[in-house]
Order: structure tokens, then C-alpha cells, then sequence
């Protein structure tokens, strides 16, 4: 995915009703956002056309109501954002951004095991190599 081409904030909210529906009109976007956040459908709808012309989203135009489906994959948008976010806020430190996540007092006990687990999974998989 092209920087240029990377989405803001509204666009991923938009992406992530599609990554959850599989595919969407915006009428169906619009009432899940709306649900949410008061939003209009107008909004909703040119943002899901500049989401279009980007390349972020595909439509079908063949039934009367355009169906929606994202384009790009929810990992890869992800791991793209989250090596940002690592670069620009710690310096490029996994380290710093693992610590601030465990430091979170959000981290259930429950994500913390799993944290654990799938830490000694990267380092079985790594002496295996």
C-alpha cells in the first residue's frame, strides 16, 4: 500500500465494517458508523468514492445499491500503521512499543498470557530456523 494511498482515521472505521461484513452497500456502512458516531450518509458515502479512487475499496456496480468490499488486507494495513507508529513514536524500538503495551493498564490478564505465548512461539520458530 502506497503512503499516498494509506487511510485516515474515517477510512479505517469504514475498512473495518468491511474487514467484518466481507462486503457492504453504504447504506449498511452508514448505519453501522451512525450507530456509533453520528455521522451523515452523504459523509459516508464520498468517502467510500475517495476510498474508491484510491484503491482501498472495490465495488461492484451491477445491482442498483454499489456493493462495497475493502481492497486491502486488515493485516497488512496493520503491520503497515503499527511500523509507523513503532518509527515515529519509539524511535523504532519494538522493544519501547512492546513495553508501552504491557505497561497499558487496559492489557487484561488474558491478553497478557497470550502476549506470553506467542512470545515463546516466535522463539521456538526462531532457534528452529
Amino acid at each position: 500500500m502506497k503512503s499516498t494511498n494509506k487511510p485516515t482515521k474515517s477510512e479505517l472505521e469504514i475498512l473495518s465494517v468491511l474487514w467484518e461484513k466481507g462486503e457492504a452497500t453504504v447504506r449498511e456502512v452508514f448505519e453501522v458508523i451512525n450507530s456509533q458516531k453520528g455521522t451523515s450518509y452523504t459523509t459516508v458515502l464520498k468517502l467510500m468514492q475517495i476510498m474508491h479512487e484510491k484503491g482501498l475499496v472495490e465495488r461492484n456496480e451491477d445491482a442498483r445499491a454499489h456493493v462495497y468490499r475493502a481492497k486491502v488486507k486488515q493485516n497488512e494495513t496493520g503491520k503497515q500503521m503499527l511500523n509507523e507508529v513503532m518509527d515515529k513514536v519509539f524511535g523504532g524500538s519494538a522493544l519501547k512499543l512492546v513495553q508501552q503495551v504491557l505497561e497499558n493498564e487496559t492489557t487484561s490478564a488474558e491478553e497478557m498470557s497470550e502476549i506470553r505465548k506467542m512470545i515463546e512461539q516466535a522463539e521456538r520458530e526462531a532457534k528452529g530456523k
